[in-house]
């Protein structure tokens, strides 16, 4: 079969139809499957390069929201490490202001109690310095007073009967004390009845110590007490009636024995043989007690003249119990006033004695020093007028042995 040829018009080869159709459908179907391959290559490039894009997007997104999640995860820490940062510094300032605030109030009160303290400690210093001064007023005011009627008693005896200095000293203080003892009666008597008189019995006069001439607030006489003191360690049953003797001869409407020592059964005071008898604790509640009844028996004499019903009451008053329970409390009280007295007046003498001994080693000790140095020194020596003898009193000199 004979092959068909055509001839190119452009360079006038002559090329077969089948070479010629091979070749144009070989190029054809090249450039159909070049299309192809390309368009699926395109395709398969832009699949592959979507599918990565998509794959590069989710992963972007999926880090982007991881990290959006960690970011608000953060953000969520940091707000709530503020607000406990927030919580803990308002945590902070409230118990600091607490603190200062029961600082304050604990200051306050410690101060409150210190001043409380203070005004205490400071009333309490005052009222034992008031104490304490008063309590030294009294002892001083009391030792002076003792001394000074210790020390002038015993002038006025030294200067009256100077002679009769040894046989006193023999005879001990009892008639020193006893004297004494009537003249601290007789003084405080004066200074607790100011309107009364007190006439002490003179020396050598029979009679009692004291007669007690009692008045009213009127200035009206009602009646007299007959005072006697005794400062022996022995009773005498004779005191009485001597003392009722001495009651009768001055007219005197009470008696009363003041007697460190009293009889048998006797504590305190009480009515002996129509006699009152106390020691010298009780007189004092004693003179009160029978001061008062004088005064209301002359005031019921006087408002009541001629009723002897009503003098008979009060007679019966005044020896009932109920009289005497008056007295006994007066006397008590005055009883334990006394005791405490008494305990500062023997701690006082106690110091006066000690004192004294102390002076009497001084004056020894001097005495002793100026005669050696006088059997020393010789008349050179100035002579001391109180440690010397007066010419009245040199003894006469001895006779010389061998004639006149």
């Amino acid at each position: 079969m004979a092959e068909t040829v055509i001839t190119c018009p452009n360079c006038g080869t002559r090329i077969p139809i089948s070479e010629a159709l091979s070749a144009q459908i070989r190029e054809e179907t090249e450039r159909r499957l070049r299309k192809e391959l390309e368009a699926s290559l395109r395709a398969q490039i832009e699949s592959r390069l979507k599918h990565e894009a998509e794959a590069a997007r989710s992963r972007w997104e999926a880090e982007r929201r991881m990290l959006e999640e960690q970011l608000a995860a953060q953000r969520k820490k940091a707000r709530e490490a503020e607000a406990a940062e927030l919580a803990l510094r308002k945590r902070q300032q409230e118990v600091a202001e607490k603190e200062r605030d029961l600082e304050l109030q604990l200051q306050r009160r410690l101060d409150a109690e210190r001043r409380t303290l203070e005004q205490r400690l400071r009333e309490q210093q005052a009222e034992a310095r008031r104490e304490l001064e008063a309590r030294l007023r009294r002892q001083l005011a009391e030792e002076q007073d003792l001394k000074l009627k210790e020390k002038e008693k015993q002038i006025e005896d030294l200067r009256r009967a100077l002679e009769d200095a040894k046989r006193r000293s023999e005879l001990g203080s009892q008639e020193l004390q006893g004297e004494v003892l009537e003249l601290d009666l007789e003084r405080r008597l004066r200074g607790q009845f100011p309107h009364d008189r007190i006439e002490p019995v003179p020396k050598g006069v029979r009679g009692a110590d004291l007669i007690h001439t009692v008045f009213d607030t009127q200035g009206r006489d009602c009646g007299r007490i007959v005072w006697e003191t005794k400062n022996t360690k022995h009773w005498q049953p004779a005191w009485l009636a001597k003392l009722k003797d001495d009651q009768r001869a001055c007219n005197a409407g009470l008696a009363v024995l003041v007697s460190v020592a009293l009889p048998d059964g006797v504590h305190g005071f009480a009515r002996i043989d129509g006699v009152w008898v106390c020691d010298p604790k009780s007189w004092p509640a004693l003179a009160v007690a029978l001061r008062e009844q004088l005064i209301r028996v002359a005031f019921a004499h006087a408002a009541a003249e001629g009723k002897q019903e009503k003098m008979e009451l009060l007679y019966q008053y005044l020896a009932g119990d109920q009289f005497r329970q008056r007295v006994q409390g007066i006397v008590e009280a005055f009883t334990a006033m006394q005791d405490q007295l008494a305990r500062e007046r023997r701690a006082m003498e106690r110091i006066w004695r000690e004192r004294e001994k102390q002076i009497e080693r001084v004056v020894t000790h001097t005495v002793g020093m100026y005669g050696e140095m006088r059997g020393l020194i010789g008349a050179t020596l100035p002579a001391i007028p109180a440690l010397e003898l007066d010419d009245g009193e040199l003894p006469p000199p001895a006779a010389e042995d061998g004639g006149p």
